[in-house]
């Protein structure tokens, strides 16, 4: 009976500790619900302070602005929820006017869908945006708890009721002011998805994938209507941070002309912008967009503008009449709306593109062909040629001996075409990124510094067999060691490579598929050089009972081993088809990146 009474001990302590440190700092999540503060006194009755709207109808995506006013107090907590049902949770999301003052608070699954104090320094009035949901009810009512002093304080103090355009309220608001306050967000709300209708006929598009849906939760979209002399526009994709597309005379970044949607508090700011080589965007002072509109729904951001084909009065900003470049990016934005360097890719057209000209409907590429090649080659070379050259040199030594090409055994022929073709295509391959960037990539982590080591490797293994001393010299078991020890070191160091290299943004293959193939990968290989090891050491401890105690070993080790020539050509046969599918399953999601 002692463990009940301590926990009702330890309740009363922590409930009276956090009546006499209250919130200070504004941090009432645990008052989402009930809006009460705990501060271990009664609600006063009669409220001292009002809510003030500027508007009486919303409809979704709308901004209102929210004024909290009266005598002055230290801290507040503000909330909108359905009139006809107050005990809900909150709806909708608030958007600040005044950091320094307020801050932003997540109740229940519904992102910054509270206001409250940062402080307890006094205050007479909070100005706040509230921005509405595209599953708003029918009348939301404004609600808020105001702390005068530590034990006085009102809860729920009623707000005005705002209806959306198409329900007409049945008595006017409490404390709607009529006057018309501006607010800082005067665009329109999108309703739906966009559609890919008209694509290649009327409007021009970029879509990735392919001939994707742009309703869907994994497509991108951007696309280009002309209409007179403007080009009405309009962009989407999955992301919580934001989307932006760039106008380029190259396929690099910098000098170019770039469009920004940003998700701040779920609102979102289309603005233009400069783009100065890898830094961070130049964002506009002067804003000549038109017909502004955005949707954040189902984790995808959506907005439209128009624009002039030509603005001669605005520096920077490209004329729409000529071809260029088209990149589609995307990434995570921080506290504030400040953007973060996309983590992959952007997505860059293949030639230039006039977006005024024949309407078109193409895809684009989040890899360079450089890169994709580079990826292809280094995947044909370590996942096919090499591997089978190992194994047939490991394993089929005796099985082949008898067998001669062009004047050498078989087995030697095969391994040493395998291996050479190995190192052709990992110099070809070795070379692609350094022509791409044009140098070192300072960018790559340890993917170039382990590349170099294995193309040394590549390169030194060839060079050391060509100076193989004789099959029966003393130094050949002394060759053998390092020749397998540099090859196989080559090897390791070439799968780990591959693993850093599926990530990086020039490539970026898809994750964790890429990871859980190659681990699928190594796991086939060294499956099958276990299963061939098994069978060699069977091979060579088959016995057969001469006599009744003795033991006889029959066969020597390359008799036994040839015994076995049917069984390790079935093994070959089925391994060197496993690696072509996994070669297979690699450059399909090289050519889709």
């Amino acid at each position: 009976m002692e463990l009940p009474g301590f926990a009702i001990a330890f309740w009363m302590f922590v409930c009276l500790y956090a009546s006499v440190g209250g919130y200070p700092n504004g941090k009432v999540r645990e008052a989402c619900t009930s809006m009460v503060p705990c501060h271990g006194s009664s609600p006063q009755l009669s409220p001292e302070h009002t809510i003030a709207v500027n508007g009486t109808e919303f409809k979704p995506g709308d901004s209102i602005e929210v004024h909290l006013s009266g005598p002055d107090f230290e801290g507040f907590f503000i909330q909108a929820r359905d009139a006809e049902h107050p005990d809900r949770p909150a709806v909708g999301s608030f958007v600040l006017a005044d950091r320094r003052r307020s801050q932003l608070l997540t109740c229940g699954r519904s992102k910054n869908s509270a206001v409250s104090h940062t402080s307890k320094a006094k205050k007479k009035d909070i100005k706040v945006y509230w921005i509405a949901p595209g599953d708003a009810p029918k009348r939301v009512q404004f609600l808020a708890t105001v702390v005068k002093k530590y034990r006085i304080f009102w809860v729920k103090i009623p707000g005005p009721i705002v209806s959306q355009s198409d329900v007409l309220s049945p008595t006017p608001p409490l404390h709607a002011t009529s006057e018309a306050m501006s607010t800082s967000y005067p665009v329109s709300y999108i309703s739906k998805p966009f559609s890919a209708s008209g694509c290649g006929s009327m409007k021009f598009c970029i879509r990735n994938p392919s001939n994707c849906d742009p309703g869907s939760a994994s497509c991108f979209f951007l696309s280009f209507q002309q209409e007179e002399s403007s080009v009405f526009i309009e962009m989407s994709g999955p992301s919580e941070g934001y989307l932006a597309f760039a106008l380029s005379h190259d396929q690099w970044m910098g000098g170019d002309d770039a469009y920004l949607c940003v998700n701040e508090d779920h609102h979102v700011h289309v603005s233009t912008a400069h783009l100065k080589e890898r830094s961070y965007p130049l964002l506009d002072l002067e804003n000549a967009l038109e017909d502004v509109s955005w949707r954040l729904a189902d984790g995808i951001l959506q907005c439209s503008f128009r624009r002039s084909i030509r603005l001669p009065a605005y520096k920077g900003r490209f004329n729409l009449d000529t071809s260029y470049y088209i990149f589609l990016a995307d990434g995570e934005t921080s506290e504030g709306g400040l953007i973060h360097k996309h983590h992959r890719q952007p997505l860059v057209t293949d030639g230039l593109y006039n977006v005024t000209g024949l309407p078109q409907d193409i895809g684009g590429s989040r890899s360079p062909r450089l890169i994709k090649a580079h990826g292809a080659l280094m995947f044909v070379a370590w996942i096919t040629t090499v591997s089978i050259g190992v194994i047939v040199a490991r394993f089929f030594k005796p099985v082949w001996s008898y067998s001669f090409l062009f004047g050498k055994e078989l087995w030697f022929q095969v391994h040493r075409m395998l291996m050479l073709t190995t190192v052709m295509l990992t110099s070809i391959s070795f070379v692609l990124p350094f022509v791409y960037r044009g140098g070192w990539s300072q960018q790559a982590g340890f993917h170039p510094y382990l590349g170099c080591a294995v193309m040394a490797l590549a390169i030194f293994q060839p060079l050391m067999a060509g100076f193989r001393p004789s099959r029966h010299a003393p130094r050949r078991q002394l060759f053998n060691w390092f020749h397998w020890s540099t090859g196989t070191t080559a090897r390791i160091l070439a799968v780990v490579t591959m693993f850093l290299g599926m990530d990086l943004p020039a490539l970026d293959l898809p994750d964790p598929w890429d990871t859980y193939t190659m681990i699928g990968f190594v796991a086939w290989h060294v499956g099958t050089e276990v299963l061939l090891e098994i069978h060699s050491y069977c091979l060579v401890r088959k016995v057969e009972v001469i006599e009744e105690d003795r033991v006889q070993i029959l066969q020597s080790l390359t008799s036994a081993e040839a015994e076995g020539c049917l069984f390790k050509q079935i093994v070959l046969t089925i391994y060197v088809c496993g690696n072509i599918v996994f070669l297979v399953a690699f450059l399909i999601a090289i050519n889709q990146v």
